[in-house]
C-alpha cells in the first residue's frame, strides 16, 4: 500500500523598517540558517520548508494538518523549532505503520539563493526523517519576478511525498 501526499506553505518576510538589527538577520530553511536581510513572519520558526513537508506528510494519511497539530492559537508553539515539529509528524506516520519512501520539495523565491544551502538542507531532513539523502530532493526556483515571491515579498514551498507500509503491519 502506498499513499502520496502534497503539502504547500507560504511565509511573508518581515517588513524591513521592522527590522533592527540586519547583521544578526536570516531565514531559516529545512533547519538551516540562510543568511538574508530580514526574516520570515510566523508563530514559529518560519521554516517554510519544513511546514509544507510537516503538511504532506500529514496529508499522506488524511490526518490533518500542522495548523490542526500546532495551533498558533498555543504559546507553547510559540518559536517552535520546525525540525522538532517535523520528528512529531513523522512518529505519526510511523505509528501509522508507513515509512517514507521520498519527498521532493520545491522552494519558490527570488531571494535567498539556496543552491550552496542544499545539501545541508537535505541532510536535515534525511536525518529528521530517519532516511537516505538519496530520497529527499530540495531543488529552488524564481517566479521570474511575478507574484509575491517575485517581489520578494515572501516564500512558497510544494513538498510531495511517497509513503509506504512498513513490513512489520
Amino acid at each position: 500500500m502506498i499513499r502520496i501526499g502534497q503539502g504547500i506553505d507560504v511565509h511573508a518576510f518581515c517588513d524591513p523598517k521592522d527590522v533592527i538589527d540586519t547583521a544578526e538577520q536570516f531565514v531559516t530553511l529545512a533547519g538551516v540558517n540562510i543568511p538574508h536581510p530580514v526574516g520570515l513572519l510566523a508563530h514559529s520558526d518560519g521554516d517554510v520548508v519544513l511546514h509544507a513537508l510537516a503538511d504532506a506528510l500529514l496529508g499522506a494519511l488524511a490526518l490533518g494538518d500542522i495548523g490542526q497539530h500546532f495551533p498558533d492559537t498555543d504559546e507553547a508553539n510559540a518559536g517552535l523549532d520546525s525540525r522538532v515539529l517535523l520528528r512529531h509528524v513523522y512518529d505519526l506516520i510511523i505509528k501509522k505503520g508507513y515509512h517514507l519512501v521520498n519527498a521532493d520539495i520545491t522552494v519558490m523565491c527570488e531571494r535567498p539563493k539556496l543552491a550552496k544551502h542544499n545539501l545541508a538542507m537535505r541532510t536535515n531532513i534525511a536525518e529528521d526523517l530517519n532516511t537516505q539523502i538519496d530520497n529527499i530532493s530540495v531543488k529552488a526556483t524564481t517566479t521570474e519576478k511575478l507574484g509575491f515571491t517575485g517581489r520578494q515579498e515572501g516564500i512558497m514551498v510544494s513538498a510531495v511525498v511517497l509513503l509506504t507500509q512498513t513490513d512489520n503491519v
